[in-house]
């Protein structure tokens, strides 16, 4: 009798372990399979979609590309409909309450080895105390002295970027990166405007703000004096 009505359950719960299976959706696996899901649930202006690793901006859009971070392939339904939400609200209300539920959801992505993050080389070392001088400086004019302090090193291996902000992690601190090359090209006037541009990016940071370019963003630019966009025209100094 015990025998039976052990075999019994387990019948039971394989059968429901099988309709579970079967009921459950698909994941996408890469961004063919993204897509179509998108548009199953109503994405229409969008004609391709790149996955990238970025965990600055984790979904963005330009005309009829869409860029999202390869973690959100596992993410559940409601959270793809917030991407599709929020490019294609209309309203501002609708693409906030969107936003809001994309940024919640909690990216998952495999362990990877510490990134070895470069140097500055030996005769660059001035140029970096320098900005590290004025990165306190800035802190005291512009943020109230509420920024931590963080190294700023110069990059040799930036070639498009001007400068970059990376935030703390377990493997390393902050830091703020000056591209020689924008140093050498377009002069000590420029390389300050950036480094105050990668402040603002640290102080989103320590505020818990997402580290983006958006609303938020624009206005502290404009508070502190900077031209309030991700990228600019610089001439050569």
């Amino acid at each position: 009798m015990l025998r039976s009505l052990s075999s019994l359950l387990r019948r039971r719960f394989e059968a429901a372990q099988l309709t579970l299976e079967f009921d459950a959706t698909p994941q996408p696996r890469d961004a063919a399979e993204l897509l179509a899901r998108l548009r199953a649930l109503g994405l229409k202006r969008i004609a391709s979609c790149e996955l990238t690793r970025n965990r600055n901006v984790m979904v963005s859009f330009r005309g009829h590309e869409l860029r999202v971070h390869e973690g959100y392939l596992a993410a559940p339904e409601d959270v793809h409909r917030a991407i599709v939400g929020f490019i294609e609200g209309r309203t501002r209300a609708e693409r906030g309450v969107a936003r809001r539920r994309i940024v919640s959801y909690k990216v998952e992505t495999p362990a990877r080895g510490p990134a070895r993050r470069e140097r500055t080389r030996p005769e660059d070392e001035p140029l970096a105390a320098k900005l590290t001088d004025w990165h306190a400086r800035y802190n005291a004019e512009h943020f109230g002295g509420a920024l931590k302090p963080v190294p700023v090193r110069v990059s040799r291996r930036m070639k498009s970027r001007l400068g970059h902000y990376t935030a703390a992690t377990k493997d390393g601190p902050a830091e703020i990166a000056i591209s020689w090359r924008h140093l050498r090209r377009h002069g000590w006037t420029e390389a300050l405007h950036t480094l105050l541009h990668e402040m603002v990016h640290q102080w989103q940071d320590e505020t818990g703000i997402p580290i983006d370019h958006g609303a938020r963003f624009r206005a502290k630019a404009r508070d502190v004096g900077i031209e309030a966009a991700a990228k600019r025209a610089v001439a050569r100094g």
